[in-house]
């Protein structure tokens, strides 16, 4: 006779998967040489080019200060560039570079297999159902969409 599983609470079970997802995109991120923070910064300045830091740093809700050595790291690699605002001169403009845009492709194609790999035990219908649900749960929750919470605690 098989073992009965035992029932697990949906937190449990929704922390259970997110971390094991987390670490799994962790690995498939360092096969591009990037930290997951780095790609949820880079998919935002792509998506909104031309924002100053402290608004970038406003959206992802951290500090600014925090949020410098990313940006920092990123345009070292040749990933981002700063450019004077041209509204205020104080501010710099960031935008993906030609690098970091194609990039954002590798990183599409990855996040992709991830997806799959993740959801594979799930059928298309069950997968629109879960993503429907946490949307929901997000929601509810206050998540800001797109926005992953580990940034509230990026060290600066």
């Amino acid at each position: 006779m098989e073992a009965r599983r035992p029932r697990l609470g949906s937190a449990f079970l929704l922390a259970q998967v997110g971390a094991h997802a987390a670490q799994q995109f962790t690995e498939r991120m360092t096969e591009l040489d990037l930290t997951p923070a780095q790609v949820g910064l880079l998919r935002l300045v792509a998506s909104r080019p031309g924002q100053s830091q402290q608004s970038l740093a406003k959206q992802l809700g951290t500090p600014a200060t925090r949020l410098v050595p990313l940006v920092d790291g990123l345009e070292k690699r040749g990933l981002i560039e700063r450019r004077r605002n041209a509204e205020d001169r104080r501010l710099y403009a960031v935008e993906p570079s030609e690098e970091g845009r194609a990039l954002l492709g590798r990183i599409g194609q990855a996040g992709a297999a991830h997806e799959q790999a993740v959801t594979a035990a799930l059928t298309d219908d069950e997968r629109d159902v879960l993503h429907g649900l946490l949307v929901k749960i997000a929601d509810q929750q206050g998540l800001t969409p797109g926005v992953h919470p580990g940034y509230l605690r990026l060290r600066s």
